[in-house]
């Protein structure tokens, strides 16, 4: 189901969604959240299919808001207005969407827009699924967000983005960029505490050129291991393709090549390699673990203020 609402007012928003519910017979207590994305009509459908997949596993009352492209004449150029979306049911994953398209001078204040629409007593999260402001917790709507979600990989200038978000740092933002290698680090960690624990001396990565999860895994073992870490760039690589441990009997090693096959095989001296499961995370998978996650990750603010800056350009 979905309701439009042409100039409308936030008021008018929030008793058709209270509307809805009593008709339904349900209540948005039930949602542990408010996931506010930040986009514009050419994401917002992808943005919300995702947005909608992952509520089914934390469920929550999405708002996205996007600049209005609404076609108009004359002196509506210039007019200040607010044209809405209410989405119920099959349209809105395990809770309702809120789609609010802004145009003149709304865009200035998304914050007093929005607060009426939020799920009482619950956290924010903020996501940004493209490009993001160079610093997300200055924003109006990431000033009030618990959590702010970036994918630096996904923007205009991905090196640009990184560094932007290295500079202005905060302890409740986190990128997709990290979110993607959570499997590979479990895995990697998992290597290593196998015995013998002899110590590493030298580790390699491989992947595409310029790939920012590949920038930061290599950054994690530099500081976990304490040893050089070097990036060897692969053409045709479209994720990291193997991380190699060098010891003093030999290397450990786990490759995934392709990276779309989904299958890694993991080297031990001295053992026959074995084939494992690593799949290429979905974008779904990183927005889920983001929203049950909604705590700073002080591993990857450790890592991302390491980074040099000359990666990062």
């Amino acid at each position: 189901m979905i309701i439009t609402m042409k100039d409308t007012e936030t008021n008018e928003i929030s008793n058709k969604i209270d509307e809805l519910h009593e008709q339904r017979g349900e209540a948005a207590l039930g949602r542990v959240l408010t996931l506010i994305i930040m986009t514009d009509e050419t994401h917002l459908e992808d943005s919300l299919a995702l947005a909608n997949e992952a509520s089914r596993e934390h469920p929550c009352r999405v708002i996205a808001i996007v600049p209005s492209t609404r076609k108009a004449n004359g002196e509506e150029h210039s007019r200040t207005y607010l044209d809405a979306e209410v989405r119920f049911g099959a349209d809105a994953g395990a809770g309702e969407v809120i789609v609010l398209r802004t145009r003149g001078g709304l865009s200035h204040h998304l914050d007093t827009l929005t607060i009426p629409l939020l799920v009482p007593d619950a956290p924010i999260v903020a996501w940004w699924p493209t490009d993001a402001p160079s610093d997300p917790s200055a924003h109006l709507v990431g000033a009030m967000a618990n959590s702010r979600i970036t994918d630096a990989l996904r923007s205009a200038n991905p090196h640009r983005t990184l560094a932007d978000l290295q500079r202005n740092w905060s302890p409740e933002n986190i990128d997709m960029s990290w979110t993607r290698l959570t499997v590979w680090r479990a895995m990697l960690a998992a290597l290593l505490d196998q015995p013998p624990h002899l110590p590493i001396t030298s580790v390699k990565v491989t992947g595409p050129k310029g790939f920012l999860p590949m920038d930061l895994l290599a950054q994690w073992l530099r500081l976990r291991l304490n040893v050089p870490v070097t990036i060897e760039d692969e053409p045709d690589a479209t994720a990291v393709t193997g991380v190699y441990l060098t010891r003093k009997d030999g290397v450990l090693s786990l490759e995934r090549r392709p990276a779309d096959q989904g299958e890694a095989t993991v080297s031990v001296p001295g053992q026959q390699p074995q084939r494992t499961p690593v799949p290429t995370r979905t974008m779904q998978e990183c927005l889920s673990e983001e929203l049950g996650r909604l705590y700073p990750d002080e591993i990857y603010g450790e890592v991302l203020k390491a980074l040099p800056l000359d990666s990062v350009k």
